[in-house]
């Protein structure tokens, strides 16, 4: 006989199908734009650079790293990593990423709120995302001992929480460094309107991934909170 877990079905499914579609979405969107060659020939490295240079950061190395859309900015090292697909490539949806990509530089820089506020709860949300599901278990079965302990299960369903709040403040972060990097590459005058807009549409397809990763986690957090209120009244 088959166990069907509804809690997943009616919470995380929807999520994780809606973060399927964002996912496939990006990629196709950067497939699409990543064959559209801008008119001035300027590569990712070339948008990166600029970016970082306009803004006094010529400190801030860009290197090269392999994968596909694998792009980021590695704070500790001072250092943008772009992609085989981004680095040398010279079409809109390339210096799109790598303007993006200059943008958390230039917050980091500049102490944006919101991405100090996620580098300060990184330990904590490691350290949570770690002790929450022993600790959800561990409650749950010493319920049965009595109702007290399933303050366990809800200091599980705490820790997960954080990793909610993680995605939360990840979102105003990412949309500020896209419209960083428009803003850059108008200044720059990087594209003309019709290739500006082509990378306008990469960012926002690549932000909606952001918003998918937290969405699942809000549905995710919901489901382990209605497992852990079901088991704590079942005990009643």
């Amino acid at each position: 006989m088959f166990y069907i877990d509804w809690t997943y079905i009616i919470y995380v499914l929807p999520a994780i199908l809606f973060a399927m579609w964002a996912s496939s979405r990006v990629n196709t969107t950067f497939d699409r734009y990543s064959k559209v060659a801008t008119r001035k020939g300027m590569t990712g490295r070339d948008a990166a650079r600029a970016v970082l240079d306009a803004n006094g950061l010529y400190h801030v190395r860009v290197e090269r790293i392999s994968g596909n859309l694998t792009d980021h900015y590695d704070p500790k090292a001072d250092v943008i990593r772009l992609s085989d697909s981004t680095y040398g490539n010279s079409s809109c949806a390339a210096i799109g990423v790598a303007a993006h990509e200059a943008g958390h530089a230039i917050q980091h820089a500049t102490g944006y709120v919101p991405i100090r506020i996620r580098t300060a709860i990184v330990p904590i949300t490691n350290i949570g995302a770690k002790l929450s599901m022993p600790l959800i278990l561990i409650g749950i079965l010493l319920s049965a001992l009595g109702e007290a302990y399933a303050v366990i299960a809800y200091a599980g369903v705490a820790c997960f929480a954080l990793s909610t709040l993680f995605q939360l403040v990840t979102l105003p972060t990412e949309f500020n460094a896209s419209r960083r990097a428009v803003a850059a590459i108008e200044d720059c005058g990087m594209l003309d309107e019709s290739e500006t807009d082509g990378a306008k549409k990469v960012l926002s397809a690549a932000a909606l991934t952001y918003v998918a990763a937290l969405f699942v986690s809000i549905m995710q957090l919901l489901r382990l909170l209605a497992i852990v209120s079901r088991s704590s009244n079942r005990r009643r």
